[in-house]
């Protein structure tokens, strides 16, 4: 202001000034509140800045079988093709195979081994059980559930009802449940079956019900994990969906393709964590996420787009963040 400037100026001046400040406070807090509408809608898309990055390593099995850490390097690696198996708490590996079933050393040894039997020609999961017998399934012409001793000798056989003679989809990942009983999921047959130890069925959970699509919506059963709680989760291959049923079959949760965006391409293995999230395989996936996590809320918290995480059978997550996953994993 001049040092002439008259009061009348002076007033008028100082009061320019004082509109001019307003205005600047007025549109710096206009610009905080934008700012802060943005992170809120980010938070809703996607996850907030602050929420923590999850890390998970894990062990692949299909076109390749590896063990991949939580910075995403290969820890280790064995011969590909594996189709289930288990990192154990001794830190061996036991893998099935088409036609045969190994449990390896990280150095490589083979400490285990066992051949499908010449009644049958296909071998499709391998679980090892409490006091150190082996789970296996065959299929074939006489499709069963074995338990194997440390010998590979055979201490018993459950026959297996598929419903089908097709023997690469009679069934995948069979489970010895805490009762006794063997979980099955029979892909052709539209059932998860519950087998007792004489082979009898005891129950049957369908997946061609109407309000899954039917038939024609391929839901063939893949996995087959009991949960605690007692509730079975179940992967659905051509359906591109997981669901999971209360004991008395109802459908209580269920991802489908939709809820993702589309990215399933053929739903095999399935993993439920310690956290209650949900770990999805997609066995089509050649090239980019192969590997999805989703809370209950269906929201997509990790992927996995590694490449020997490709064409993946069946997985196994091992940590998050550091920290072991609880055994048994329920995959």
């Amino acid at each position: 202001m001049s040092a002439a400037m008259s009061f009348p100026e002076f007033w008028l001046e100082s009061q320019r000034f004082h509109f001019f400040t307003l205005d600047l406070f007025m549109m710096l807090r206009s610009a905080v509140f934008l700012t802060t509408v943005v992170c809120s809608l980010m938070t809703v898309e996607g996850r907030a800045a602050d929420a923590p990055v999850i890390r998970h390593s894990y062990l692949v099995m299909g076109q390749k079988t590896a063990i991949i850490d939580e910075e995403g390097k290969v820890a280790w690696e064995y011969e590909g093709g594996s189709r289930d198996g288990f990192v154990l708490p001794d830190g061996r590996v036991l893998l099935a195979y088409g036609d045969r079933v190994v449990e390896v050393t990280r150095d490589r040894e083979i400490v285990f081994s066992y051949k499908v039997s010449g009644e049958n020609s296909e071998i499709s999961t391998a679980q090892r059980l409490a006091g150190g017998r082996t789970l296996i399934t065959e299929l074939g012409a006489r499709p069963r559930v074995l338990e194997v001793d440390a010998a590979g000798v055979v201490v018993a056989s459950v026959p297996l009802q598929p419903g089908t003679d097709n023997v690469h989809m009679q069934t995948r990942m069979a489970r010895k449940l805490p009762n006794g009983h063997y979980l099955v999921p029979h892909l052709l047959d539209f059932a998860v079956k519950e087998y007792a130890a004489d082979g009898s069925v005891v129950s049957t959970l369908k997946t061609d019900r109407p309000e899954l699509g039917g038939r024609a919506a391929e839901n063939w059963p893949f996995t087959a994990i009991r949960l605690a709680n007692g509730h079975t989760l179940s992967s659905l291959t051509h359906g591109h969906k997981v669901v999971e049923f209360n004991p008395v079959g109802e459908i209580v949760w269920m991802v489908t393709n939709d809820d993702v965006k589309g990215v399933f391409r053929d739903t095999c293995g399935a993993q439920r964590l310690a956290n209650g999230h949900t770990v999805i395989g997609s066995h089509a996936a050649a090239t980019g996420v192969s590997m999805v996590e989703v809370t209950r809320e269906k929201t997509i918290v990790w992927t996995s787009d590694h490449p020997y995480a490709a064409n993946i059978h069946h997985f196994q997550i091992l940590t998050t963040n550091g920290s072991p996953e609880p055994l048994p994993s329920l995959k």
